[in-house]
């Protein structure tokens, strides 16, 4: 009878894959022996895997360049990552090895930029494209960039306002782009994006406020959708919104000679993902190539803003598996050594997918579960809804440990869960190791960050042990909190 795990996925699925493969009945991802990395770590743990990084950027800058010489596309090809998916030192640097460009999205970005400029990582020549809603703190670090000799520095304009707040802080004459507020699907709550110009405001908006400017220049026009590069009449229909704009502004503009058509490549979320990236490639240049002949204008150099894409699949979270607990005749839980909504919050928020399998025990027999985490959270689990389908393990022995990895988890979860701060019910940060290879091909591991302490949650939540005074009881209200938080600022209390 074909009742262990290991049967129930190859009658499911095709494995092993490229990236997972089994041996000895443990799973390893992309030959990294994952039990023996629980073995040296312990649980639970999460880690970014670089190599992937780099794969990720030569794979697309590929599919771009291939299509491009199909469609004799005469203009060139520019990769960008998006920095919010994960802005860790390891990832940029892993990054920008390949020659890339760099899309930010706030203030804090341009210091990133500015660090990576000074250790030659970021040259002068790299693209930094910034996108967002621009406060003044962001206006002023994009203006010292582009006042200090960045000349690649492409602001775009997300509002009417934006030209003449970075006109007084940029001293000589600058480039932008333009957002184009994209019209989202009919079942989302809005119709459009709160992001960018209007489709019929965009030649007013350059009349009104570009085409006369001695001080600024337009080089780019930004295209993006919120539900990403998909083949469907939806996406087909709102590049070509885009495009038509394109052209009707790049025969009243010169200068304009590039299209961002933003990010939106998806990853692997099951064993049974299936997307064809170079028919998509091929077909956007297509497209583009067409319309441009039609109007009869050059066609614009294209740069992409992957982010989910460059560093998604480089990531991943191991846990045990402490409990199971039969809640009633059909629910068995699985409890696992850490939470849900801190470390993968995702799963709770829009119900993401990850690709979740068992690390070891694959020679067991399964059952069907429900996984939970540690918080007295009710949301705080992973089921078949997030799964795509039922979740099935090998059969919990309490003798016989389980430990279980959700994979291609690199992008955003660390940002939105709050690395390094304050956890839902204080469960504590797993630790993060980076993997890489040596010169010599050999895989290399090292702790980044250990495992959060209760000193460190303490420390930010102002429960400093040396600090803290005695409380005298007598005293009034305010000696009362002055006694507890006399390591912050004094404030007046009335």
């Amino acid at each position: 009878m074909n009742t262990k795990y290991i049967d129930l996925i190859n009658q499911t699925f095709d494995f092993p894959q490229d990236d997972l493969s089994l041996e000895e009945n443990n799973l390893r991802f992309h030959g990294i022996d994952l039990l023996s990395l629980i073995e040296t770590y312990g649980s639970p743990l999460k880690f970014t895997y670089l190599p992937k990084i780099s794969d990720n950027i030569n794979r697309a800058k590929t599919w771009f360049n291939n299509a491009m010489k199909k469609n004799n596309y005469a203009g060139k090809y520019y990769y960008s990552y998006c920095t919010k998916s994960s802005h860790f030192a390891h990832v940029l640097n892993e990054a920008l090895k390949n020659d890339i460009h760099i899309e930010t999205s706030s203030a804090f970005d341009i210091n990133i930029v500015e660090h990576l400029k000074k250790t030659g990582k970021v040259k002068n020549d790299t693209f930094v494209i910034c996108n967002g809603y621009k406060k003044p703190q962001y206006i002023e670090n994009i203006a010292r960039l582009i006042n200090e000799g960045h000349q690649n520095c492409i602001p775009i304009i997300d509002n009417y306002e934006e030209i003449d707040l970075l006109s007084e802080e940029i001293n000589d004459t600058f480039k932008v782009g333009i957002r184009i507020a994209s019209e989202e699907e009919p079942k989302f709550e809005f119709y459009t994006s709160r992001l960018g110009i209007g489709y019929k405001n965009i030649i007013p908006f350059y009349e009104n406020q570009i085409k006369d400017n001695d001080k600024v220049e337009l080089k780019m026009l930004h295209f993006f959708i919120n539900t990403g590069i998909k083949d469907n009449a939806y996406y087909w229909n709102e590049l070509l919104k885009c495009l038509r704009v394109y052209v009707r502004l790049k025969k009243n503009c010169t200068s304009l000679d590039s299209l961002n058509i933003g990010g939106g490549f998806p990853i692997k979320n099951s064993l049974a993902f299936d997307y064809d990236y170079e028919y998509m490639v091929d077909e956007i240049v297509n497209q583009i190539s067409v319309v441009c002949k039609e109007a009869d204008v050059p066609v614009p150099n294209i740069f992409t803003e992957f982010g989910n894409f460059t560093v998604g699949e480089s990531g991943g979270a191991i846990y045990k598996i402490l409990y199971q607990k039969q809640q009633n005749d059909r629910e068995k839980w699985n409890m696992i050594d850490s939470s849900f909504i801190t470390t993968l919050p995702d799963t709770w928020a829009i119900n993401k997918r990850f690709v979740m399998l068992p690390i070891n025990r694959w020679d067991s027999e399964y059952e069907r579960v429900l996984l939970g985490g540690l918080t007295c959270d009710s949301d705080d689990y992973y089921n078949s809804e997030q799964h795509m389908n039922a979740i099935y393990l090998p059969k919990f022995k309490k003798d016989k440990p389980l430990y279980i990895g959700f994979f291609n988890t690199g992008a955003y979860q660390e940002t939105l869960g709050g690395f390094g701060g304050l956890q839902h019910c204080l469960i504590p940060q797993p630790k993060y190791i980076i993997i890489d290879k040596d010169e010599k091909g050999r895989i290399i591991s090292s702790v980044y960050k250990p495992e959060q302490s209760s000193e460190q949650v303490l420390a930010i939540l102002g429960y400093d042990a040396e600090k803290v005074k005695p409380i005298d009881k007598s005293q009034n209200g305010e000696h009362l909190i002055e006694a507890l938080f006399d390591n912050y600022p004094k404030i007046k209390l009335k």
